[in-house]
């Protein structure tokens, strides 16, 4: 929640009355910080380690948020958690900043300060839009002020009045390619999805988009079946007496937390890979369809190889195709048409205790495995390489600098999600000394005036990230930003460390 105001009142009386100092103040929270991570995540095992690989417990701060009444949130606490952050600089709590239009700049710039030394805290979100948000969603506007981000990744919530589940992942190129390959996953050797219909007979993209959205909805159907079918048990079998106490509502109506007693109730679908089907769209319609530089049997033989030997179209999918994240009308059209199917498929579907079904983009650490699943793409993504993070576009395509990468990412209505997660990657000579810290800032309120929901960074360079994994014990305590939360570089898998060092560095100018 927002510790910075809850504690406000009580550091305030103690400072006026002489019973604290404002370093003992810090030293207080230190300690509470500690504690924080005497609490590790269990152990995960199986398919929920490599969708999830991490051990934190995604316990979250929000900090500098509006107050109930509207006005900015940021007080004397606010600044004691930044720097007790810095101090400390541990995984956990997760500790973010919200910027709102009346935020104060010497915060914001506060904040990055913090973030420029490129251990992945604080992450960034717009107070705007998560109201925004929350409204979308049927909340008050008193209730959505009280809070925020109420997870350890981007997930809006209202935190002690709102069950807001998380259910699971859902690998959106991985639809595409089941379409593409008429239901068939080659990588299981089964009929896994539906036939729409064979991708070499068709004559125009259309047909093309239209037979992703059929397959899209097969998928979404089974999974929400399956999601539905959890929560009746949960309903049934598995009540939460104490976070029921908790919850607003619960006791007022009769009914537990996990039977629709709290006063709302919400599900979250977290889709990944947004820009890979956007780019793999965009590959068709531009080669196949209208500048006709190959055929899609081509193309389809050509991704079922791996592009091997198929270095031509390789090269014309990969270097000669407008890419999501370059403020490219082309292929951000695609991105738009994309996620309002997601919208019509998936958003405002009931559930059995009384839920509202929303989408959100949120990986956590699934789109390596996810990636791990998959074939080639049809953008020139090779098989088993992970997908891009939330909305961030795929590593190598977004070629035209931060300021490109927000526009088209703005350009999915963000306001209408429970939340979507933008990653950006920094050397820190480019960040380095006041004009470092003026570009972050403005590239921050730039995507929040945008309306971005969030924004985070990796202030690092691939030497060092390299010479990290080669030699993990010179780099024990070497922290990065993984997707909406922080871990040590060397609890990750290899595929992971890969996927991060392969992220594109920005630029500046």
């Amino acid at each position: 929640g927002k510790l910075d105001q809850h504690l406000e009142p009580f550091y305030e009386k103690d400072i006026e009355e002489g019973r604290l100092t404002r370093e003992e103040a810090r030293e207080l929270l230190e300690n509470l910080w500690i504690q924080f991570n005497n609490q590790p995540a269990p152990p995960k095992v199986g398919i929920t380690l490599k969708e999830s690989g991490t051990y934190t417990d995604f316990c979250n701060l929000n900090t500098g948020a509006l107050r109930p009444d509207g006005t900015s949130g940021v007080s004397d606490v606010s600044y004691l958690i930044l720097e007790v952050m810095d101090e400390m600089k541990l995984l956990q709590p997760s500790s973010n900043v919200q910027i709102s239009r009346k935020s104060p700049e010497k915060f914001l710039r506060e904040a990055l300060k913090v973030s420029r030394k490129g251990w992945g805290q604080p992450a960034m979100y717009n107070s705007e839009a998560i109201l925004a948000e929350l409204s979308y969603l049927g909340k008050t506007v008193d209730d959505a002020r009280e809070s925020g981000i109420c997870s350890g990744c981007v997930e809006v919530g209202v935190a002690g009045k709102e069950a807001y589940v998380l259910t699971g992942y859902l690998n959106i190129p991985k639809v595409f390619e089941l379409a593409m390959n008429r239901g068939y996953d080659h990588y299981t050797d089964k009929q896994v999805g539906i036939d729409v219909g064979d991708f070499t007979k068709m004559t125009t993209y259309e047909e093309v988009f239209d037979a992703f959205h059929q397959e899209l909805q097969y998928v979404v159907d089974v999974k929400v079946a399956g999601n539905n079918l959890i929560e009746r048990m949960y309903m049934e079998f598995m009540p939460v007496p104490l976070l029921s106490v908790m919850s607003d509502d619960c006791i007022k109506v009769g009914k537990d937390y996990n039977a629709g007693g709290a006063r709302y109730n919400t599900s979250y679908i977290q889709c990944v890979g947004i820009a890979t089907i956007t780019d793999s769209l965009a590959a068709m319609k531009h080669n196949v369809f209208e500048e006709k530089t190959m055929t899609m049997q081509e193309l389809l033989d050509a991704c079922e190889a791996d592009f091997e030997n198929y270095e031509e179209i390789y090269d014309r999918v990969y270097n000669d195709t407008p890419k999501y994240g370059n403020d490219d009308e082309y292929a951000d059209t695609l991105l738009r048409d994309v996620a309002a199917s997601l919208q019509e498929v998936i958003a405002g579907r009931p559930t059995p205790k009384g839920s509202k079904t929303v989408v959100e983009f949120l990986p956590t650490t699934c789109h390596v495995y996810f990636g791990q699943v998959m074939e080639a793409s049809p953008n020139g993504r090779h098989k088993g390489i992970p997908l891009p993070d939330g909305i961030s576009p795929e590593k190598g395509a977004d070629r035209n600098g931060p300021t490109a990468v927000i526009k088209s990412a703005s350009k999915i209505d963000q306001t209408k999600t429970g939340g979507a997660l933008l990653n950006q990657k920094f050397t820190p000579s480019v960040v380095a000394g006041e004009a470092g810290i003026t570009n972050m800032a403005s590239l921050v309120r730039s995507y929040f005036a945008l309306d971005g929901h969030h924004i985070q960074f990796n202030v690092i360079d691939r030497d060092t990230l390299l010479k990290a994994q080669k030699h993990p014990k010179e780099y024990e305590n070497l922290i990065v930003r993984v997707a909406g939360y922080s871990d040590y570089f060397n609890n990750l898998e290899k595929a992971l460390q890969d996927e991060i060092i392969s992220r594109t560095e920005q630029a500046f100018g």
